[in-house]
């Protein structure tokens, strides 16, 4: 089952790469952005039978600094085979 964990940093957490990202897109004549926060994205292809409050633990523990961090999980709808 595919799952996707995003993290993103706390409001009021200091995000020199979104800034980085920001300076550049203004170099490189971008106009109109007011703010850059930057973020990761890690999928994981898991066993149907993990469940939602185990893959909450995988992130409370090691996919995310919990301190300055917050996630989000999105996990695809199960498909049938042959469906």
């Amino acid at each position: 089952m595919k799952t996707r964990v995003y993290v993103t940093l706390k409001k009021g957490v200091l995000d020199p790469q979104g800034k980085a990202i920001h300076h550049a897109l203004e170099g490189l004549g971008f106009a109109g952005v007011n703010e850059v926060r930057a973020g990761k994205l890690i999928e994981l292809d898991l066993d149907p039978g993990v469940g939602e409050a185990e893959v909450e633990a995988m992130c409370r523990k090691l996919l995310a600094n919990i301190v300055i961090e917050n996630f989000r999980i999105e996990r695809e709808a199960p498909t049938e085979e042959g469906a």
